[in-house]
């Protein structure tokens, strides 16, 4: 919820280029069709920027359309948790044609409802290995990836004579009492993330420690939006501390009002756990080819590029040049929290139902 050398190698953006023009202009795939005048939906969470021409993530899928003739309708499904649960009730029968944003704490999930058509991109040939593993049959492809970590403000921490916290356990020290706000799991990614980072800190000790971390007051909301913009005081909430990204800093220096030089929130490198974000051909769309175009373009120079600092997050091809501001202020842990995907596939729903006994009680 996303406070990002170019992409791709010349060959496949040659590739693309080619297969994206006709002797009439118009976009034609390997099989000779026309796909000039197709149009496809983009499924994708509320992090995702609303249409709007002057967005660098929409100009980019605008000069997709100008390149291959097929339009691009944005269709914004909430967090990743709703976004997928809806995916879930209409699998095979899908409300698009692709989507974007499923994570790796969700994937599994993804994959065992059948929500994707397995497609191996040619676009990603220069993706790291680390990330493609993730997905050996290719049901989905990797786009960005990301560390959602503790972040604080900065003045709002010193107004209250407060430290930062440091770990994870510092959270449920009483001078932090309803200073922290964190999302449902069971509705957010970044949510679910954080409460599989406590669970690989704490291991059997994760229930206790979000039983202290209710006792300490912390705020539960659905989404990352809601945390970060109505809740935590850098936005005007009243919560110094909230679960974000390592990557939200730059955000505020590039989009200050006034020109500022350095951010005033931080982040909290001992929390972080790391989060891949993946994009799919949904099972069941009418557009299976103009859907797999999209998904070319999803990881092609021309739109990784835009990620970063519209989303936040680091695209996945290493090749992709980032702004300075970006790699000065962003956070990439070494070691970032993390658990098994196979782990996480076993017992995802088991903890997100403890979770919420907890929390609730």
């Amino acid at each position: 919820m996303t406070p990002r050398a170019r992409m791709l190698a010349a060959a496949v953006a040659a590739a693309l280029t080619v297969a994206a023009c006709g002797d009439d202009g118009a976009d034609t795939d390997e099989r000779g069709d026309d796909l000039s005048g197709t149009t496809v939906t983009l499924v994708t969470y509320d992090s995702f920027p609303t249409p709007d021409p002057e967005n660098p993530l929409h100009a980019a899928l605008a000069a997709f359309t100008d390149e291959t003739g097929i339009e691009v309708e944005v269709l914004i499904a909430g967090d990743t948790g709703t976004m997928l649960a809806k995916a879930e009730l209409t699998a095979g029968n899908p409300e698009g044609d692709v989507m974007y944003g499923i994570d790796n704490t969700f994937l599994s999930r993804a994959i065992d409802a059948e929500i994707f058509e397995p497609y191996a991109s040619p676009a990603a040939v220069d993706i790291p290995d680390r990330f493609t593993d993730l997905v050996p049959n290719d049901e989905a492809t990797p786009v960005d990836f990301g560390d959602v970590c503790l972040n604080y403000d900065v003045a709002a921490l010193e107004a209250a004579a407060l430290q930062p916290p440091e770990s994870l356990a510092d959270l449920t020290d009483p001078i932090y009492a309803d200073r922290l706000v964190v999302q449902n799991p069971a509705t957010s990614s970044p949510g679910l993330a954080f409460l599989l980072a406590t669970i690989a800190e704490f291991g059997d000790g994760w229930e206790q420690y979000w039983a202290d971390l209710a006792a300490n007051g912390v705020e539960i909301v659905d989404s990352w939006t809601t945390a970060y913009y109505d809740s935590f005081s850098w936005s005007g909430g009243d919560r110094p501390l909230v679960v974000s990204y390592g990557s939200s800093p730059p955000l505020e220096v590039l989009y200050a009002d006034e020109p500022i030089d350095a951010p005033s929130t931080g982040v909290v490198t001992d929390t972080c756990f790391r989060q891949v974000e993946f994009a799919g051909v949904l099972a069941g769309t009418e557009q299976p080819e103009a859907a797999r175009r999209l998904i070319d373009f999803l990881v092609s120079e021309q739109f990784q590029v835009e990620v970063p600092l519209n989303l936040f997050v680091f695209p996945v091809n290493p090749a992709a040049e980032l702004d300075p501001v970006f790699v000065e202020y962003a956070t990439i842990p070494e070691s970032p929290l993390s658990l098994d995907p196979s782990e996480i596939a076993a017992n995802r729903e088991a903890w997100i139902e403890r979770w919420t006994e907890i929390v609730a009680g």
